[in-house]
This record gives C-alpha cells, structure tokens and sequence, in this order.
C-alpha cells in the first residue's frame, strides 16, 4: 500500500487525509498543536460558503462541487454541520465587485435579486440604509461550522485507524517526501503533502516568495434581544467600502454573531498571539457603526487574531513538489468552503500525472477540472 505523510491538521490537511484514505493511501497526520487546533487558520466558529465571488468565475463554478463534496463527507459522518443561510450583499457605490457578482450569478442562472437601499431596511431592521448604493440577496450559500467540521474530520481519520501525531516541523525535504522534527525524528512516505497554512512559506522558501502570512481580526458579539431574533434568521451580511468594509456572520447553531475585515494586514508571524488589542477590535467596530443601527447596545464577547496564507491574487497554490510531494497553500480567508472538494481532488492527482499536471489551473480557479478529477463527486463514491 502506498503512503502518505499529510503536515497539517488544519481543514486542508485533514481534508486531504481523509480523501487520501478513501483512495487507499496509508496516511499519517503530523501537527505542531492538539487538533482541533487553537492556533490554526481553520479553528473558529464558522466559515461562510457563497456563490457570489465577482468576476472570479472558476470559484463561483466550484461552490456546487464544493457543495457535493461536503454532502460526501457528512454523509459518511452522520453529521451536518452547515447552516443555510443566503447572502445579503450591500455596496455603498455602483459598479466593483457587486456588480460584477450580479452579473456573473445572472449568467450563470443563480435566482439573484437586487433590493434598494429602503427594502434593506423594511426587511433587515438593524441595518441602516444610508449610503446603500446597490444591494442583491442570494438565497443560496451558508455557514460551515468551521470547528466542528474539524473535529468531525479528525474523528473520520481515527475510524480509520490514522494517527494525528503532535511535532513541530523544522524542514521538509519534498524530493524525498520527508519531515523532519524538532525532536530530530524523520518522517518520511511516498507523498508528502505540505498543508502548514501560515507555516508553510517558513518551511517552503520558494512558496515565501508567493505567498505570506497575514493577521486578521474577528469580532464576537451577542445583539440586544431587540434584535436577536432577527439575527438568528438572518442572511451572511457583505458590507462593501471603498474606505473599508467588512463582513457579518449570523449567529446559527448556538455561535455568537462574528464582524471581520475583508482587508489583509501587512505579512505578520504566524507565533504571535491570537489575542487581538482593544484598538483592533475598536477598528472593526468602527467600520460596522455606519450599517449595524445602534452597535454600542451589541455586547462584545471577546476579539481575536486569524492567521492566514495569502497568496497576492487570492489564488490557491495547490501543486507538485517534484514526484513526491503536494503543497496547499494560499488561501486566505475563502479557503476552507473548498477543504473537502481540494482533498479528493489532490487525491485522484497524487495517483494520476495527467490530473496533476491540470489541478494547479483549476485550483487557482483559471481552468475548467480535467476529466477525472471530480470523480468521487461524479461517481457519489462511499469508500
């Protein structure tokens, strides 16, 4: 039997753990924390999954299988965490980004609706309208459980008999598939995938110069029972700025309301704390005070600092190391909606070159998948 060696327990590197198992590989998990981890990229309440993504129309075209691919993991796990939740999308000038999601939901057949400023309002309460200049809401699109998810997948690869083993990487050797640790142990397989998130670049030096680690700061609140109610059915909120907007995620499932920046910091170490400054929190307060109507009623439950790998064009980076190795990398803030579609298809390209040599265009959402890639999705395949 084949073998791989997976460094990262992150959702990319889980993911790909268990689409490797699925197609036969003996796999080993290395990661430097407890999974799920508190420092990780992929640990947090929620992520969101979205058709709307501008003129970026290779991500827009692998929300469905991304859909698929997830339906596929929580039906092996008797779990779903995801909450359906729809899109609510506000711009506060014409053209940009909103438009050029419209445009291209449109095309594609997605029941996108545009509101005025004043149906914002009448529908959603809390928000105000001012300086609304267009809007849609989308019905399809929702929340993953980011956490759970986790923690499903990690349960999925020990019902597999695989070992997620605690060590802190200090190299990688890709031609030989090898890792080694700071305890001096060497690890080696027939592949070896690098999914180190915000890590990797410092493993990888070539990767350095295409992506680098960035901080971003999340906000949790709870809403006066004023509103509460409404949050709690409410739509993804988009809030886009020219001078800064930012995001807004319902609080579904038991988890508090989240507010974020869409922006990225200037590259940051990945080591920091995760604790973010009251000055921090204030600033994304402070780019929510003009939509959110009475903000300074919301309590704030705590902030805090996500690590991500940026790659400049938002791209994913998911490709060979020479014969015996895979790197993903580059995902930003959108990565993990795509965790288990990237899995199995890493996994049908770790047995095929003609797929490898295709999965680095489709990932970075320029080129239609090769034929084959989308297999396990096509064939609706339970391993």
């Amino acid at each position: 039997m084949r073998s791989a060696l997976v460094l990262g327990a992150g959702v990319m590197g889980l993911s790909a753990a268990w689409a490797l198992s699925r197609a036969g590989w003996a796999v080993r998990v290395v990661d430097q924390d407890p999974v799920p981890n508190p420092r990780g990229s992929s640990v947090d309440d929620h992520r969101l999954i979205r058709h709307a993504y501008g003129a970026a129309l290779g991500y827009m075209r692998m929300i469905d299988p991304a859909h698929a691919a997830w339906d596929l993991l929580f039906a092996e796990a008797g779990e779903r965490p995801y909450v359906p939740t729809g899109v609510l999308a506000l711009a506060n000038a014409p053209g940009g980004w909103l438009a050029e999601s419209q445009a291209a939901l449109r095309a594609d057949g997605h029941a996108v609706q545009a509101l005025g400023a004043e149906t914002v309002a009448a529908r959603y309460p809390w928000l105000s309208p001012d300086g609304i200049a267009s809007a849609f809401h989308l019905p399809s699109g929702g929340v993953l459980l980011a956490r759970r998810i986790v923690e499903l997948l990690a349960r999925q690869l020990a019902g597999r008999g695989i070992d997620i083993r605690r060590g802190h990487a200090l190299s990688v050797d890709p031609a030989r598939g090898a890792v080694t640790l700071a305890d001096g142990t060497r690890l080696q397989a027939d592949l070896l995938v690098v999914a180190a998130g915000p890590w990797a670049p410092r493993l990888l030096p070539a990767l350095a110069a295409r992506v680098r680690p960035t901080r971003q700061i999340i906000v949790r609140l709870v809403p006066p029972p004023a509103h509460s109610e409404g949050w709690r059915t409410a739509p993804m909120l988009l809030d886009l700025a020219e001078d800064g907007g930012f995001y807004a995620v319902p609080p579904v499932a038991g988890t508090p309301l989240k507010i974020g920046d869409h922006r990225f910091a200037p590259t940051s170490d990945p080591d920091a704390p995760r604790e973010a400054s009251p000055a921090e929190a204030e600033a994304i307060l402070h780019l929510a005070r003009h939509r959110i109507r009475d903000l300074e009623s919301y309590r704030v439950l705590s902030a805090a600092a996500c690590y991500y790998d940026v790659e400049p064009g938002e791209r994913f980076v998911v490709e060979r190391l020479g014969e015996r190795a895979f790197v993903m990398s580059g995902f930003s803030g959108h990565g993990f909606k795509f965790g288990a579609l990237l899995g199995l298809a890493l996994a049908r390209a770790a047995g095929d070159a003609t797929l490898a040599m295709g999965l680095p265009g489709w990932a970075a959402g320029a080129t239609p998948p090769p034929p084959g890639l989308l297999a396990d999705l096509e064939q609706g395949s339970l391993a």
